[in-house]
């Protein structure tokens, strides 16, 4: 076994992380009034940095049900910091294709000066073609415009009097304000699904990684780190893995609970990517049409048989969890959907704090183990060119 390997399959048999909350917004005002989902949330929140989670996180979407209550996730994460005290608030992600830098660039030093430094940006390139379409740009120009965006916003934080000439927006001598108040910004992670560049991408850069999964992302997680080691980066770098959470003392009740808000998120979803089932291609989401129609046949029970819906009694979600560990490696933070779809909220919360109590325990990595790894890796990751 090589030092690398003996490495990994430490990390891998301690399978410790961090957990956090995420809010993807399956819901639109014929379901529930706006005023009602965010006052939910920020309950959520909340109470999640009391029991113990290490992020709360949320999207940028527009127009459907899926993602639509949430078109600035800056402004949430604005209300989640007035709540609380020492939470990470992570943008999962903005979308650099449909903002100007220089409102991006503005946003994320300003709330990473209300929030005290708890700031930590996630970018993504989008995936809707109705995003694309109704904004006016071409899906085609998603990569080239996400590579533009992300280096204009770096630039923009970490440079004073900085110019930069681009295909799509140039710049000249603009110093942003405010400035971060992370030095030299906040960490910046890449969002990536199923694109085997992106994945490469963010280990090369030095980012930290956001991933979904939708399919098998055991390969395109070690061709992250593998990228990151190439690269000359200390340590193994970052990620972030998304997940539905429902946990409750009654194995059948978790399931029967979950089920329906579960079903109605995975409606909206497959609603969303239409265009997609529908025969939409772009050279730059190769395959894209292919896996976005197999998400039509998703269920509960086939994501929980899969791990990505961690819906069971205790014992049974830390089954789901050594299961997925064992199938992609270890990932440092697991980023969890408490209320999806149309779920009820106390419902979600006594699932939390279940969670909190009887799971979290066996797997968590103290907030201050990951904040002295941090300082052992120097710089935040977010200082590494993204």
């Amino acid at each position: 076994m090589t030092g690398q390997d003996s490495t990994r399959a430490e990390r891998e048999i301690g399978a410790k992380m961090q957990f956090g909350v995420q809010f993807f917004p399956a819901v639109d005002h014929t379901d529930k009034s706006a005023a009602d989902y965010y006052a939910e949330s920020l309950a959520i929140a909340e109470e999640a940095e009391r029991v113990g989670f290490t992020h709360a996180r949320t999207v940028e979407h527009y127009f459907t049900r899926y993602g639509g209550y949430s078109p600035n996730p800056i402004v949430f994460l604005t209300a989640v910091s007035q709540r609380t005290k020492t939470i990470r608030l992570v943008t999962g992600a903005v979308l650099p294709v449909f903002n100007h830098p220089f409102k991006l660039a503005g946003e994320i030093a300003m709330l990473d000066g209300i929030s005290g430094g708890r700031l930590d940006v996630g970018f993504a390139r989008a995936f809707l073609p109705h995003e694309f379409r109704r904004f006016g740009i071409s899906p085609d120009e998603s990569q080239a415009r996400f590579r533009e965006g992300l280096e204009q916003i770096e630039l923009l934080l970490t440079q004073e009097n900085a110019t930069h000439r681009g295909q799509f927006r140039s710049f000249e001598n603009v110093t942003s304000l405010p400035r971060p108040t992370q030095k030299p910004r906040p960490k910046f992670y890449i969002a990536a699904t199923q694109t085997p560049e992106s994945f490469e991408f963010a280990g090369k850069s030095g980012y930290a990684l956001m991933a979904i999964p939708i399919g098998p992302i055991g390969p395109l997680l070690e061709l992250y780190r593998k990228a990151w080691r190439e690269a000359g980066h200390p340590g193994e770098g970052e990620v972030m893995v998304a997940f539905h959470m429902f946990c409750h003392e009654d194995a059948k009740l978790a399931r029967d609970i979950a089920r329906p808000p579960f079903e109605e998120y995975f409606r909206a979803l497959n609603e969303a990517v239409g265009d997609w089932a529908r025969g939409t291609t772009s050279k730059d989401y190769r395959d894209y049409d292919k896996s976005m129609r197999r998400l039509r046949s998703f269920t509960l029970d086939g994501q929980i048989e899969s791990g990505g819906a961690w819906v069971g009694t205790p014992d049974e979600i830390k089954a789901i969890i050594r299961r997925v560990v064992a199938a992609v490696g270890t990932f440092e933070h697991a980023s969890l959907q408490i209320n999806f779809g149309n779920i009820d909220v106390r419902e979600a919360q006594k699932s939390m704090r279940l969670f909190a109590k009887e799971v979290m325990p066996e797997f968590a990595l103290a907030a201050t183990e990951s904040a002295s790894a941090r300082q052992d890796h120097g710089k935040p990751l977010a200082s590494a060119a993204r």
